[in-house]
């Protein structure tokens, strides 16, 4: 895991038990599960994996291209919150 996702969708969804984080390129759902777990210290029920892919960006006359993220959509216990969000 590299860091929580904060956007309007995703703290819309925190009301719902849904938090979202950037995780690497090659992470997995069990590792992602184990590794919320152990941060968090909360039951998790479920975790969806979003890949998007890169997209490429113009500068004047340089094109270039934006890397792709994958993002973790994990769901947790019904009583339980992450407190992700910056005060």
């Amino acid at each position: 895991m590299k860091k929580p996702w904060i956007t309007e969708k995703a703290t819309t969804e925190s009301s719902k038990n849904k938090y979202a984080f950037l995780v690497k390129k090659d992470a997995v759902s069990p590792e992602v599960r184990k590794a919320v777990e152990a941060i968090y210290k909360v039951n998790v029920i479920g975790v969806s994996m979003v890949n998007t892919k890169s997209k490429t960006r113009r500068l004047g006359r340089s094109v270039g291209k934006k890397a792709g993220i994958k993002k973790a959509i994990v769901t947790v216990k019904e009583g339980q919150s992450i407190d992700i969000i910056p005060h």
